[in-house]
């Protein structure tokens, strides 16, 4: 048995190993290459993140779905740098906006040179990310562009917050799908249509990378609170700490406001709406949490998600990719615990 990619995910097959390490090996020099300036403050700005490391999550996805057509497609490679950098670019803008301190385990742009720097660089790597689309043709130009809009609509949904009447679970479950699902539903389309494969296939791949990354965000979420490690990235309970209403908190609020809520659930709830600023709350409320059955119910949707991608991959035809694929299914769920 030998591992690849994310989270250990276990590829059986060394031709398959072989080809998804050289396809990610090539991506690696990719995103290097696309993030140099003429500038070389440009330059470190725009390396940081990549230098950082990180999951290459979606170039993964890329490298696998591209084995049900040609692997070797001269699109395959550019298309996987296309969507990571499209990924870091968010990450800039995310840590922005949540004012975050630390992303994959040193300081995050802005707090090493600003909001500014940090944003500008954002859209530097989205301008990179545009060129080399346009050399991928107009119809990856259009799906890229799609994604990005549904990227930003959950973005602002999340902002914005759910609507009145609205469920909040289903707005934050919706909002999920456009920041994380879309892109990494474009990553499975990405790497089986530059590859040639059949549109059935293409779809089937389009749709799996959707759940697929709702499912891996979710785990996130679960991670956010469970993980006593740097396991997501983030120091632990960043999320709680910022007030951003995970799913784990969704759900822990409506069962505190509903008819079978206790008095500890509406406390813990009234505790998670404060100032978690301060360190001692902080401790208090995330320890409370991971004891609390709203932690098990996320682990359960997040399984959830994972399962119907893994369902969406039925109609293929059996192959080392496939199983791959849902073996990628199953290290998401682990991540979860």
């Amino acid at each position: 048995m030998t591992v690849v990619g994310p989270f250990g995910l276990s590829v059986r097959d060394q031709a398959l190993e072989a080809d998804v390490q050289a396809g990610l090996a090539a991506v690696e020099e990719g995103l290097l290459e696309a993030t140099k300036s003429d500038v070389p403050f440009i330059t470190e700005a725009a390396q940081h993140l990549v230098r950082a490391g990180g999951k290459r999550f979606r170039p993964l996805l890329v490298m696998l779905a591209a084995q049900f057509g040609d692997p070797y497609s001269l699109g395959v490679v550019p298309s996987a740098v296309v969507v990571e950098l499209t990924h870091l670019a968010t990450l800039y803008h995310d840590d922005v906006m949540d004012e975050a301190d630390v992303r994959r385990g040193v300081p995050s742009a802005n707090a090493r040179w600003g909001n500014s720097v940090a944003v500008l660089t954002g859209d530097f790597l989205f301008a990179r990310a545009s060129h080399i689309l346009a050399d991928l043709g107009p119809e990856a130009v259009r799906i890229q562009a799609e994604a990005f809009e549904r990227l930003v609509t959950g973005q602002i949904l999340e902002t914005a917050g759910p609507r009145d009447g609205r469920d909040p679970i289903d707005h934050y479950l919706d909002v999920l799908a456009g920041k994380t699902g879309s892109l990494v539903a474009v990553s499975g389309r990405f790497g089986a249509m530059m590859s040639g494969a059949d549109e059935s296939v293409v779809n089937i791949l389009t749709q799996y990378g959707e759940r697929l990354g709702t499912a891996f965000q979710l785990a996130d979420d679960v991670l956010d609170i469970a993980s006593d490690s740097h396991e997501s990235g983030k120091t632990p309970g960043t999320d709680l700490r910022e007030g951003i209403p995970t799913l784990p908190v969704l759900h822990l609020r409506a069962l505190a406001e509903g008819e079978s809520g206790t008095a500890e659930d509406r406390a813990l709830s009234e505790l998670l709406a404060g100032d978690l600023t301060d360190d001692a709350r902080h401790a208090e409320a995330l320890a409370a949490l991971r004891a609390h059955p709203a932690l098990e119910q996320a682990r359960r949707d997040t399984v959830r998600y994972a399962e119907e991608a893994r369902a969406t991959l039925a109609p293929l035809p059996f192959c080392k990719a496939k199983t791959a694929l849902e073996g990628l299914c199953d290290s998401v769920v682990h991540r979860a615990g």
